[in-house]
């Protein structure tokens, strides 16, 4: 019996995001839904099937798997599903089939496309993307314009050649070109993108003048303008440049590059007086703050891989400085060494919470005789950094351990041994070391080992199903109704943890498709971009996990810096009830996401369609 409008109309409405929808809008999508009814083992969709809505369960329940079989969700009434399809390329992701007799709305699919460009709040609920935040105008209110723009900008005539204009932003490194008239009046502005969209990618000839490309009378701001106007003038006009001008004449150009130096200031600052500090309690007070840098740099709307970067920045001159140190007490080397660092300090992903993992690579001139000088050397490093804050490695990886303080053929018969025999703990050790990266020293150390050994590693089938293998240890914390499996006992009770049960498995995964397209990134999200540029993961696989880890690690962020900001300590022990009910959905979208790739590759296809 068909269900009245009227009455699907009250069911949505209690339903978010529907409930915020104008009552004319919510009654045209009560009209436009259509009730199925489902009986019990019947498949609604297979994977990669065309889709004619989406589905929102009004009784009843419904299952959903992943390709492979692996269930995702067991979704009840109110629950939607076919989204992520509907999002990409009007094809199923997943599977699903009525768990019992089911009663399901049909959004149709020009409805629900309508419905996300017209109504922001419908497109921010089923966008499960993290675009990149923007900072907030309160960071850039009390400085000058004239402290953020480059002075005397290069310029060129409006009939200077496409080609020549191009020569010159290439000879001189810069990304746009003030458009002067004979008067020295400004007339417009060429970027990089101009050349790229309207001159390369439009068809215009390279003898053609700049002024059939350029961006013609472009807003400018005077030179009284705060730091505010800038930002908020790029955001209105979705441009990367802007010039400064007065009384028509060009004085300066502030671009995107800009304003990203102006927000990274204070890690520099921390750079610079980690490079200064006289000892080991200098350096502890530069890692003190910090916190309150990772605080400020959320707070102000920068990315995770943008904050982690920076305070990963700071760490690595902690130890450059404390290598310095130590050769000034100890005196030289007596043969080249190379420091390394790997886990999160390797993969430039540090936060408020890391402990310290290194190891040092000896020149094979090394003798045993010189062991002492090398254990000395480690200790006083590593005892800096535990004083820094960077506490010792619970597993002891650390180059104060003999057997991670090696010279170099010893280190290519480690990862020999590893890949001719992965088992448990080699897997374990060669996760670990596949993160390194070179923090001082003598680089040259290391520049073989790494592609030597992924080489190896990408060619021995075996090793890499144990790799396969490691990477699905750590799940996402999914619970099948809608609902997170939090920690069951102990301190964190109720909690989920966003470093082991969150970022991790996508740390997991990003090192297995580096090892399978032999990629040399380490960072986590360089390595999910290049293997998608690769072709180890597709492009939508890439896209979606990228996504994923960028909301999993963005949360994360903030969760720290909610913490610090209230005078605690920061953790990655999250309470499910300190998100909304929207953060909550997309933050479990994302888990599901990452599950879905990890079922993928380890049923061995490591494509995501």
């Amino acid at each position: 019996m068909p269900l009245p409008a009227s009455d699907i109309a009250a069911f949505l409405a209690g339903i978010h995001p529907y409930d915020t929808l104008p009552a004319a809008d919510l009654a045209r999508v009560a009209e436009a839904c259509t009730l199925q009814s489902i009986p019990a083992g019947t498949e609604i969709y297979a994977p990669g099937a065309p889709l004619d809505g989406l589905y929102i369960v009004h009784s009843g329940s419904v299952d959903v798997e992943d390709a492979n079989g692996v269930q995702l969700s067991h979704l009840r009434s109110r629950n939607s599903f076919g989204e992520r399809g509907l999002l990409r390329d009007g094809r199923a992701v997943t599977r699903a089939r009525a768990a019992s007799d089911a009663q399901l709305l049909l959004l149709p699919t020009d409805t629900f496309l309508a419905l996300l460009k017209a109504q922001p709040s419908f497109a921010r609920f089923f966008d499960r993307s993290r675009a990149a935040p923007t900072a907030r105008p309160s960071d850039l209110g009390a400085i000058g314009i004239g402290e953020l723009m480059a002075r005397d900008p290069l310029t060129c005539t409006p009939d200077t050649p496409v080609t020549e204009a191009a020569r010159i932003m290439r000879d001189n490194r810069v990304s746009s070109l003030g458009v002067v008239g004979q008067d020295g009046r400004l007339l417009g502005i060429l970027t990089i993108r101009d050349l790229a969209y309207k001159a390369v990618a439009g068809g215009t000839p390279g003898s053609a003048p700049v002024s059939e490309v350029m961006r013609a009378d472009p807003v400018t701001l005077p030179p009284s303008a705060l730091g505010t106007d800038v930002l908020h003038k790029m955001l209105e006009l979705g441009v990367g440049h802007l010039p400064v001008a007065e009384n028509g004449r060009l004085l300066g150009m502030v671009t995107q590059t800009d304003l990203t130096r102006f927000q990274a200031l204070s890690a520099s600052a921390l750079v610079a007086e980690a490079a200064l500090a006289a000892d080991a309690e200098g350096l502890a007070k530069v890692t003190a703050r910090i916190p309150q840098m990772l605080a400020q740099l959320v707070g102000a709307g920068n990315p995770h891989h943008t904050v982690t970067r920076l305070i990963t920045d700071v760490g690595d001159a902690v130890t450059r400085r404390l290598l310095t140190l130590a050769e000034q007490k100890l005196g030289p080397p007596p043969v080249p060494y190379l420091w390394l660092a790997c886990g999160s300090q390797g993969r430039r992903e540090q936060t408020g919470v890391s402990d310290q993992d290194n190891c040092l690579i000896l020149d094979d001139a090394f003798t045993e005789s010189q062991r002492p000088y090398f254990e000395a050397f480690a200790r006083f490093v590593c005892d800096g950094l535990n004083a820094a804050g960077y506490v010792y490695c619970p597993g002891e990886m650390m180059a104060t351990t003999p057997k991670w303080c090696q010279p170099l053929a010893t280190w290519k018969r480690y990862f020999r041994g590893w890949i001719a025999k992965p088992d448990p703990q080699a897997q374990m050790l060669a996760s670990v070391m596949f993160d390194l990266r070179p923090i001082g020293g003598s680089e040259a150390l290391f520049a073989t080992l790494q592609a030597e050994t992924l080489e190896a590693a990408s060619s021995n089938s075996i090793f890499v199903a144990h790799m396969v293998s490691n990477s699905l240890k750590h799940t996402p914390p999914l619970g099948l109704l809608r609902g997170f499996a939090t920690i069951r006992s102990g301190e964190h009770k109720n909690t989920l943890d966003l470093k082991h049960n969150g970022v991790v498995p996508v740390v997991d995964l990003g090192r297995v498709y580096a090892l399978q397209g032999r990629l040399t990134a380490v960072n986590t999200r360089a390595r999910l971009l290049a293997a998608g540029e690769a072709g180890v993961l597709s492009a939508s696989g890439a896209r979606d996990l990228v996504d994923a880890y960028d909301l999993i690690a963005q949360t994360r962020l903030e969760h720290q810096a909610g913490q610090i900001k209230a005078g605690g300590t920061p953790d990655n022990f999250l309470p499910p009830v300190a998100l909304s009910d929207f953060e909550r959905s997309h933050l479990r979208d994302a888990f599901v996401v990452v599950r879905t790739l990890q079922s993928s590759i380890g049923h061995g296809r490591s494509m995501l369609g």
